[in-house]
Order: C-alpha cells, then structure tokens, then sequence
C-alpha cells in the first residue's frame, strides 16, 4: 500500500488499511510512507512491513525506486495517493493488480480504477473505496490508533520537564496547519478557549506542532492568562502521538493532530474555515468540527485574499461549548 503524503491523510486512511487488512489476513501487507509521515504506522498491527521512502529527487533515483518495487514482487498494489508517479512505480515496478482512482491522466496504468472526487465525500469513505475496489468488507470501518507505550513514556519527559508530572490532566492545543494560513483559527481564539476551558476542568495547557509554527504557539502563550506550555519542534511525531493519548481534550486547526486526537479516541474539536468540514471533521464521537457559515467558505485556498472572516468570526464560546459536549459525554 502506498500511504498518503501528509499525516492527517494518512491517519485517515487507516480505516481503509484495516478492512484490506481483514480481507487478506494471510499477506505479507508492506506500507511505503513519507519520512515526516511513518510515525503514524510506528504502532500500527495491520502492516508486516512499514518501506520509508523519501521523494526521489530525479528520474534515476525514481527509476531506481520502481526497480526496487519489481524486485520485492508484490501481486498488489493500492495507491492512496493520486499522483501521476505513484502510478507509473508500480506499474513500472510490475505489480500485476493496481488499485487507484483513475486521475491525473493514470488511469491507463491502472487495473482496478476507482472514480470520485475527494471533496466531494469524506475523507475516510474517500480511501474506504479504494478497499472496497480491492474486494474488502467496509461495512464497518474502524480508523482507531494506538500509542505504543514507549512513546507515552517519551511523552511525559518533556512535559514533567514543564512542570506537568505523570498523572496530570491537559490540554492540547494545536494552532498550526501546514497547508497554509487560511486553515488557521487566531492565536487570540485559541487562549481564549484555554483559559477557559483550562480553568473549568483544572488542565495545564499544551501546544503542539512543528518547529515552523512555533510562533503561533509563542503568540497564544503571550496572549493566554494561564501557564501554556510550548512543545512545538520538540517531539517527534511517535513522541507527539504520546503527548496526545495521555491529553484529555485537544482543540485544534483541520490538521494532523486534528486526525491523530480522533484516532486514539481523544475527545476533539477542529476549527474550520478554508477547508469543508463534512469532509474532514474529526472521524470520532468524541469530536466536533466548528465553523461559522460564509458565503466564500469552503474556498481550499492557502491563503485568504480577503478578511479571513471564516476563522474570525468563529468565537472562543463555540469552541467551548462543542468541546463540554465531548468532554462531558
């Protein structure tokens, strides 16, 4: 299976994983991923075999990778992403079923073509159809992760480091988004919901995210009237997924972390604007997507050419309210 490129979609598809999974419980089942992305497999039982790949950086190293793929002689391949070059490595690389939605001018390349559209149905059910195309049983998905408990142990050193010992009850709040600005709910919504929501259930407050959105997390510690703890560039992503299993509730942009809480059964609210929450809301009972309804959103553009009214007019007493409905459920 070729995993997605970004985390978030790549937690997404983990319920698509399982059901080809449970319909061939005697393969060998490898899963190549991006570097930045493997963590999310890292605990996974589904896989016998997780091929950490980086992007070639030319045609020789990309036909190096699809003799590569001839030589480990899969009968099976299922391509999460719709790139044009997934397609050709294992077309190339031989694999004799090829599983993928017919797009980008690949569908010539494919076996078995899947058509759809990804924003047009969510995002779960999107890549549940690749399973479905590979002759599993959708009927009752389950996109459920763990944390291994060494990553939970890695968790806690930073945080008992911040004065947050083992035991402790927080918050994770997660005000990045790699796909741009637009998909970002302000730092001031953000302080606002965890002084709040801080305050009323005794949680220390954590943010989380990449060393590049660091200054999104330094903002909403300036502008919170409460202790935040900054994590941001200090954990790997195994390490990440240990700080979010021991959390209890975590609030965020529509983004990994965002996926990886509603995975793991974290009680979850996502922020959104840019992006259209019917098809990426957090896949859990325990979550809830926000959003103030706007005549331009959902646009998908990385950054809004106009006043972001999306995300600003969403309040920090929307957030709370979604967020004692998860947590008080």
């Amino acid at each position: 299976m070729r995993a997605p490129n970004w985390i978030g979609d790549c937690v997404v598809a983990i319920a698509s994983m399982k059901a080809i999974r449970q319909k061939f419980p005697d393969a060998e089942i490898t899963v190549m991923v991006r570097p930045s992305s493997a963590g999310v497999f890292a605990g996974a039982r589904f896989p016998n075999h997780i091929w950490v790949e980086p992007r070639p950086a030319g045609i020789i190293e990309w036909l190096g990778l699809a003799r590569r793929v001839r030589q480990a002689r899969f009968d099976l391949a299922v391509l999460f992403p719709n790139s044009f070059e997934s397609a050709a490595m294992v077309f190339l690389g031989g694999v004799g079923k090829r599983i993928g939605y017919s797009m980008d001018s690949r569908g010539w390349m494919l076996t078995g073509k899947v058509r759809g559209e990804k924003r047009k149905v969510h995002h779960v059910d999107y890549y549940l159809a690749l399973a479905q195309a590979a002759g599993a049983d959708i009927a009752n998905p389950s996109g459920s992760m763990e944390a291994r408990p060494a990553d939970r142990d890695n968790a806690r050193k930073p945080l008992a480091s911040e004065g947050i010992p083992e035991g402790s009850r927080y918050l994770v709040v997660s005000p990045g988004a790699a796909f741009g600005s637009a998909k970002r709910w302000t730092e001031e919504g953000f302080a606002a919901a965890a002084e709040t929501l801080g305050s009323e259930f005794e949680l220390s407050v954590v943010t989380v995210g990449s060393e590049g959105e660091r200054h999104s997390a330094e903002r909403v510690r300036e502008i919170a009237r409460r202790p935040v703890t900054v994590l941001n560039g200090r954990t790997s992503l195994e390490t990440l997924i240990g700080v979010i299993a021991g959390s209890s509730l975590l609030i965020g942009n529509d983004s990994g972390p965002v996926h990886i809480a509603a995975a793991l059964g974290i009680p979850t609210i996502a922020v959104f604007g840019a992006t259209d929450y019917r098809v990426a809301a957090p896949y859990s009972p325990r979550g809830r997507a926000v959003y103030e309804p706007v005549e331009c959103s959902p646009c998908w553009l990385r950054e809004c050419p106009i006043d972001h009214r999306c995300m600003t007019r969403v309040s920090a007493e929307a957030v709370c309210r979604a967020a004692r409905e998860v947590m008080i459920a």
